[in-house]
């Protein structure tokens, strides 16, 4: 019979641990860009969660499945241990006396992907809930696994898993309620703005330039 691919991954095989990157690391890129937002900072979370894979291999069940599940668990844990180490990183800049500004470079690379805008607001929702929670939904909601592979994945009871993602779904409603709110303020004021230069009022002035029809005969 073949050895499966978890018994040859804790025997060290090479070629299989090969095999796993290119199945799985894919969706690990997809979970950590989602979490980060930032290409860069998702390639680093790849590499480091299959260097930290290859080290642990040893912890790998004989038994089961897919192994996404234990992957995405050491991605989450990655992206934790680089968020920490990225605010111990402001501090210390913090700390610094200031430099002179520098035009930022990052600008001329926002038309990477599609919906970088998308992701820019999905980043920004999931910011605002509790980490525990945003890592629960990312891997439930995004990634697609079930409440077992995510307990799995977190090491978690899948009842603490339901929890948190029904406080998430929760939360994440209220605020797309708000976003969409102050969306509908924006453009609404943008709107008005438009209106008023179209007829020639003056920003802030409730008076209107209007030109006569005819000129004055001299």
């Amino acid at each position: 019979m073949e050895t499966s691919i978890r018994a040859r991954i804790r025997a060290g095989d090479a070629a299989a641990y090969g095999q796993l990157f290119e199945e799985h690391a894919q969706a690990v890129h997809r979970h950590a860009l989602r979490m980060t937002g930032e290409w860069a900072v998702a390639e680093d979370v790849v590499s480091l969660t299959f260097l930290e894979a290859w080290r642990l291999r040893a912890k790998v069940e004989p038994e089961g499945e897919s192994l996404r599940p234990w992957l995405l668990g050491i991605a989450t844990n990655v992206i934790r241990n680089t968020r920490r180490a990225a605010r111990r990183h402001q501090k210390a800049l913090a700390k610094l006396p200031p430099r002179e500004s520098l035009p930022d470079i990052a600008v001329e690379l926002t038309g990477r992907i599609a919906d970088a805008e998308q992701l820019a607001a999905a980043k920004a929702a999931l910011e605002r809930l509790r980490p525990a929670e945003r890592e629960v939904f990312a891997l439930c909601v995004w990634e697609g696994l079930d409440h077992a592979a995510v307990a799995e994945a977190l090491g978690k009871p899948v009842g603490t898993v339901r929890s948190r993602l029904s406080r998430a779904r929760a939360r994440l409603r209220e605020l797309t309620e708000r976003e969409l709110a102050a969306a509908r303020k924006a453009r609404s004021a943008e709107r008005d703005l438009q209106r008023g230069r179209a007829y020639g009022q003056v920003p802030g002035d409730r008076t209107f330039a209007v030109r006569p029809s005819k000129e004055t005969i001299r």
